[in-house]
């Protein structure tokens, strides 16, 4: 296996998990401490440090060192590498949604009038005829 598909298998595999998506996500507005990615979670620091390495591990983060902290921060590379992957397959997705889209609308039942009829028939003229 090259190191493009690596990297690409590594990236997928550590964002399937939602925890290190929800870090990605938190990430892509800017650095952030250990600390602060973990406020959002009900985790303890060592687990969210075993995310921050699976993120690291793929290259989809990197940390560095301000004072006491260890910033982290989002690697666009590796990112990018999947968005590319994806937009391979972009048209072939839309394309069965349009095919998709297309039948359910020639399957929908007509829509329902907007408003029904509010007035009443007409009286009819004359008497009715009553049986004796």
């Amino acid at each position: 296996m090259n190191t493009s598909s690596d990297t690409l298998n590594q990236a997928f595999a550590a964002l399937a998990d939602p925890t290190r998506r929800a870090i990605v996500a938190r990430l892509a507005f800017g650095e952030a401490t250990v600390n602060e990615l973990a406020a959002p979670f009900n985790m303890t620091q060592p687990s969210i440090s075993k995310h921050l390495k699976v993120l690291e591990r793929a290259g989809l983060i990197s940390r560095g060192r301000a004072a006491q902290t260890r910033p982290c921060r989002l690697e666009a590379a590796p990112l990018r590498q999947v968005a590319n992957w994806m937009a391979l397959y972009r048209s072939t997705w839309e394309t069965s949604f349009d095919k998709l889209d297309t039948f359910l609308q020639s399957t929908a039942p007509p829509p329902l009038p907007t408003s029904l009829p509010t007035s009443t028939p007409p009286a009819t003229k004359g008497k009715k005829h009553v049986r004796k």
